[in-house]
């Protein structure tokens, strides 16, 4: 199990999600991100934009998708 936070995963919080694999914790942030929106909270709707701008490029996605991949593989299991 690894723990990776909001704004590691291009977020905009302190909030730690926990999980056994990169899809499972991407999937958290990605309910986590839904509730923000809801919330219409602004530091993640921000973030949601970055994002969002990112998207446009498939390559550019990609490659964000591979680096936070590689990032959750590096971290320690606790």
């Amino acid at each position: 199990m690894k723990k990776m936070t909001c704004k590691q995963l291009g977020g905009a919080c302190d909030t730690v999600f926990s999980a056994n694999t990169f899809e499972e914790i991407a999937e958290l942030s990605k309910k986590h991100g839904m509730e923000m929106f809801q919330k219409n909270d602004t530091a993640h709707l921000e973030a949601m934009n970055a994002m969002k701008t990112l998207m446009e490029s498939p390559e550019a996605m990609q490659a964000w998708f591979q680096n936070k991949r590689k990032e959750f593989d590096a971290l320690p299991d606790f």
